[in-house]
């Protein structure tokens, strides 16, 4: 995918307040080209057929449908497919990265351990002149496949609109920044670039993240007070401060 070029500097710009808006935004659009998506679990499972199959594993996301494509009909995508969109961690050894081995009892020889079934790209048990082995890396080795990574805590927020009063509740990943949850909101406000976005009355750095601008994220403190979770979710206000060129 070609990377997106840095926006160019205003021509002919003598307001300071315009250069430092430049400056914000190619600072953004560098961080954006240097930093992985985060997907919460949520995100994952929707991708749960054949024709759009993705799996999470040691904090991976993967979209396995060239896979499934590749070997339609073969009966080792089975147990694959039992378990699109969901995490498939227990598969694997988080220390080498590799599917887990066990000693077959039969042959006494180290083998993968694939208690669902092997599946493709496992070798069979014994040799077998119908295998091709030409594949190259084995698909959870293959970062081609790689689309982002799984967050390790996905929380809640209310954006809310105060010039609007229109509300949108949103999953997003805590390792998101500001501009990556903004991305995620324009889907219901196309001109969200238009607006400061506050919390508790302080403008929010937009090149950080919800924690890192002071917003932390208290479900394991209402959790251990046995409140609702669902009754205060962090809430985030957008105040109108420019035109609606950026839509």
């Amino acid at each position: 995918m070609a990377e997106s070029p840095a926006p160019a500097p205003p021509p002919c710009c003598h307001s300071n307040v315009a250069i430092v808006t430049w400056q914000h935004r190619r600072r953004s659009v560098f961080l954006n080209m240097s930093r992985q998506k985060f997907f919460t679990s949520a995100e994952v499972s929707a991708h749960n057929t054949a024709d759009d199959l993705w799996v999470s594993f040691l904090g991976k996301v993967c979209d396995l449908t060239p896979l499934m494509t590749q070997n339609k009909g073969d009966v080792l995508l089975l147990p694959i497919m039992e378990s699109a969109g969901s995490d498939i961690s227990s598969w694997f050894d988080p220390e080498t990265k590799d599917i887990l081995k066990h000693v077959d009892p039969l042959t006494n020889c180290v083998r993968y351990y694939t208690p669902r079934g092997r599946f493709v790209h496992v070798s069979p048990a014994g040799p077998r002149s119908d295998w091709a082995n030409d594949f190259g890396e084995p698909w959870w080795k293959d970062r081609r496949y790689e689309v982002g990574l799984l967050t390790t805590k996905a929380r809640w927020i209310r954006v809310i609109n105060v010039q609007t009063s229109q509300e949108q509740q949103l999953q997003v990943c805590s390792e998101e920044t500001l501009d990556e949850i903004l991305q995620r909101y324009l889907r219901y406000n196309s001109h969200a670039r238009s607006y400061s976005w506050k919390h508790e009355g302080v403008s929010l750095d937009m090149s950080r993240t919800l924690s890192e601008n002071n917003v932390p994220d208290e479900d394991h403190k209402l959790e251990e007070l046995r409140l609702d979770s669902d009754l205060f979710i962090t809430a985030i206000l957008l105040h109108f401060s420019d035109d609606l060129t950026e839509g």
